[in-house]
């Protein structure tokens, strides 16, 4: 894809040579030293758990347990919003037909479960504030498209500050204000976003739908995607499960902790949370399914046949070798920082989307991921690499739901970011309202030093 504007920096290419040569002569770090002097790269003690930087009253991620020596044992991976397991809202979803994130909202914002009065005023709230302020999708959007929708998306947030004549403001309430108006708007943001890149670079008809009234934030964000705003309700209820199950995950994670870092500061909700998207939209992060899908079809061109484990699991092999896939020697979609045993959130999208699966024709793709996810350990195993419980992540099997949905790639990790930003909100109130004390870590000088030699005398 051409990018619309190209060589912005303007640099000759010899020119940028010499700088890049100039930095690499004068720069190194050796990570021999990182260890010698303790240094905690990643903010990751060396059993790989995270190093303790606040207290948080709004999630808990489950992965492993401390034993009383100080050594860490595998567990069963468990996600909490506010004291209640993300299953247990899984299960009321699927019993009651209920769609979820809008309650999962409330609950990761406020503390508590919503009262059936309060719920439906805050659904009706949300739905207020879906369309954007008049004027903004030709000005802020259009007029400056993007090939990339995050990058779009991480902009218009910061647009909004233009439009908000309290902005600066960091009292709580108008942080609620602010983090309600966000979460409501960013999906039709992020389709505004999608449209305007289709017509300006792929060269496609724009088409843009208003939000309609009574309709789950899945349902918006379906009716909004699609041309005829057709949509199934299972579609729509596993697209909800995605959102809920991404609703948060801890202050620890990357996104979040920036968010945290940027609000410690003092500056305003709408720098924070295009901060946070910013730290998504890296593929370490919010990216990772992505690269499963490239992977899941790779591997299902290079396998004869896709069910036999022993194909599978030579070709999971010679991937960990570097000789298949990228050859970067990874297993996207298997293993994570915290989860040892099971990721809760895997297993709940690997059992929802089964059905769906199967009735679109990718019961292939679907047992190919299952297969991915039971074979990987013995392939560590074999290939005698030294590693706690490899289990699978959520982004195992959320990428091949996107595609059932006829999501396309572009809108993987935004659909990520929408999900989320109702735990960026609450993580961003909890900071400013008690931890209120700047972040600052430290970083120990090891660059030596030089004398400082007059310009003419210089070689």
């Amino acid at each position: 894809m051409e990018h619309l504007y190209s060589d912005v920096a303007g640099l000759p290419e010899n020119d940028l040579d010499t700088l890049c040569q100039e930095f690499r002569n004068n720069n190194h770090i050796d990570m021999e030293t990182s260890e010698k002097l303790g240094v905690k790269r990643g903010l990751r003690n060396a059993d790989g758990t995270g190093v303790l930087a606040g207290l948080t009253n709004i999630c808990n991620v489950v992965g492993y347990k401390k034993n009383d020596d100080g050594s860490v044992s595998p567990a069963p991976g468990r996600l909490i919003y506010r004291g209640i397991d993300v299953n247990d809202i899984v299960n009321e979803a699927i019993t009651k037909d209920r769609f979820m994130f809008e309650e999962v909202v409330w609950l990761l914002l406020f503390g508590t479960l919503p009262s059936k009065q309060h719920l439906d005023r805050f659904c009706e709230i949300l739905e207020k504030h879906r369309e954007l302020p008049p004027g903004f999708p030709e000005m802020m959007i259009m007029s400056a498209p993007s090939p990339n929708i995050m990058n779009k998306m991480a902009r218009s947030v910061l647009a909004m500050y233009s439009y908000d004549e309290n902005a600066d403001d960091t009292s709580l309430e108008n942080i609620i204000k602010q983090s309600v108006n966000l979460i409501a708007e960013l999906p039709t943001m992020m389709i505004y976003a999608f449209q305007t890149k289709l017509h300006v670079y792929d060269h496609k008809s724009l088409l843009f739908h208003y939000p309609e009234p009574g309709l789950s934030s899945a349902e918006h964000i379906l009716a909004m995607y699609r041309p005829d705003k057709k949509f199934t309700h299972e579609e729509a209820k596993l697209l909800d499960l995605c959102m809920v199950v991404h609703a948060d995950h801890g202050g620890g994670n990357n996104s979040t902790f920036t968010t945290r870092v940027v609000s410690s500061t003092g500056t305003d909700t709408y720098s924070a949370i295009s901060a946070a998207i910013g730290s998504l939209k890296g593929p370490k992060h919010g990216g990772a399914n992505l690269k499963v899908m490239h992977q899941l079809d790779s591997m299902m061109k290079m396998l004869n046949d896709p069910e036999d484990d022993e194909e599978v699991l030579d070709l999971l092999r010679k991937i960990l070798r570097k000789e298949a896939g990228d050859k970067s020697g990874l297993i996207y979609g298997m293993g994570h920082a915290v989860y040892t045993l099971s990721d809760p959130r895997a297993q709940i999208l690997k059992k929802q989307s089964r059905n769906l699966a199967y009735e679109k024709g990718f019961q292939k793709e679907w047992n190919l991921l299952s297969s991915i996810e039971r074979l990987t350990p013995k392939a560590f195993e074999l290939e005698g690499r030294k590693t706690h419980s490899v289990c699978a992540n959520v982004d195992l099997f959320s990428g091949l739901i996107y595609r059932m949905l006829g999501i396309p790639e572009d809108l993987y990790t935004p659909l990520f970011a929408i999900s989320r930003v109702p735990g960026w909100c609450a993580h961003r109130m909890e900071e400013v309202e008690f931890a209120n004390k700047l972040i600052r870590p430290a970083y120990k000088y090891v660059g030596g030093s030089q004398p400082y030699v007059s310009l003419e005398d210089r070689k």
